[in-house]
């Protein structure tokens, strides 16, 4: 378990709110950043809508990042094994 850091003030829809995390400073910073950007960016395309609405669309797009980058690194990790595995087997043909 990482240890808690010291407290951050960061800036969501115009709001500061102090928190803290294991991550360092920049790093949260960054993700109440992308957070901000990603209301902001619901907010914009979808007028009218509560603040409950807008974080909720926003969570879903969010998560739907998150999935699409781990589909992404699952699919890499298992190219690289791919070829790892066919380097091994050239080496150790050419060796024999």
């Amino acid at each position: 378990m990482s240890p808690v850091s010291e407290k951050v003030t960061i800036k969501i829809r115009s709001r500061e709110y102090a928190v803290r995390g294991s991550d360092d400073r920049e790093q949260i910073l960054k993700v109440a950043a992308y957070v901000d950007e990603k209301l902001k960016e619901i907010s914009d395309s979808k007028k009218g809508l509560n603040d409950e609405k807008t974080a909720i669309l926003a969570a879903l797009d969010i998560a739907g990042d998150y999935f699409q980058l781990k589909r992404e690194k699952e699919n890499l990790l298992r190219e690289i094994s791919n070829r790892s595995q066919k380097l091994i087997q050239s080496v150790t043909k050419a060796l024999n």
